[in-house]
């Protein structure tokens, strides 16, 4: 087995006890040498689509990002995330975004929505991967079962999925801060769509934009009103 994961991710026993809680390096992964992470972020917005990034690392990549302590994207601040990102960029054999819109968020549910927006990311990968490491417990529909494995809070468990995680994070905030500049009552900028107080009260006095996901709470309450009155 240490054989093995010499050679599928070139760490060997060099491997420190701190570094093990990764899963690529777990001397028990019988991980195959091409794989790709893959995370959304925007689930829980009320503004703009669900984005999701896969990435697949080379094995080479691994020190340099653990060096930089990459860690699952919301614990990291916007400007650790963004610097974060631009290695991943450079050190990534492929990366490739997918999204899903509002309007498809609304007529197939966030949960379809951001299994779309993974699928139309693992697809767009010019380096097809022999297994994909899935953040969550959702079965990707369309993709082969053999090439996927869910797990739980993988973007603290997977350094592929973490980087998913960052890539995902960092592209769908450029999308909300260039947003704000059309729609800059709902404060995108800060909030980047989900519902701060600053947002609410905004959907109060202006209504949902169609950017808006208007089968969630807070939007159908507004559209219900404006409605009414």
């Amino acid at each position: 087995m240490a054989d093995r994961q010499k050679s599928v991710f070139g760490m060997g026993s060099q491997t420190s006890t701190s570094d093990s809680q990764w899963l690529e390096l777990s001397p028990s992964s019988k991980l195959p040498e091409i794989v790709a992470g893959v995370d959304e972020a925007g689930r829980g917005a009320l503004f703009g689509p669900v984005v999701a990034a896969a990435v697949v690392l080379p094995q080479t990549a691994f020190p340099e990002l653990i060096s930089a302590k990459i860690n699952d994207s919301k614990k990291l601040s916007a400007t650790r995330r963004s610097k974060l990102a631009e290695q991943i960029y450079e050190l990534a054999l492929d990366w490739k975004i997918g999204c899903a819109s509002p309007t498809e968020i609304d007529e197939i549910n966030i949960l379809q929505a951001s299994l779309l927006a993974m699928r139309r990311a693992i697809t767009r990968l010019e380096i097809q991967p022999e297994i994909c490491l899935i953040d969550g417990n959702q079965m990707i529909k369309d993709l082969p079962q053999q090439q996927q494995q869910t797990i739980v809070k993988g973007d603290s468990k997977s350094l592929q999925i973490a980087a998913a995680s960052i890539v995902a994070k960092v592209w769908r905030d450029e999308i909300m801060i260039k947003m704000a500049l059309k729609y800059p009552m709902y404060g995108l900028d800060k909030n980047k769509g989900y519902g701060s107080k600053i947002h609410l009260i905004a959907l109060e006095q202006h209504g949902p934009s169609p950017w808006h996901r208007h089968s969630f709470s807070p939007c159908q309450k507004q559209m219900k009103i404006n409605l009414e009155i």
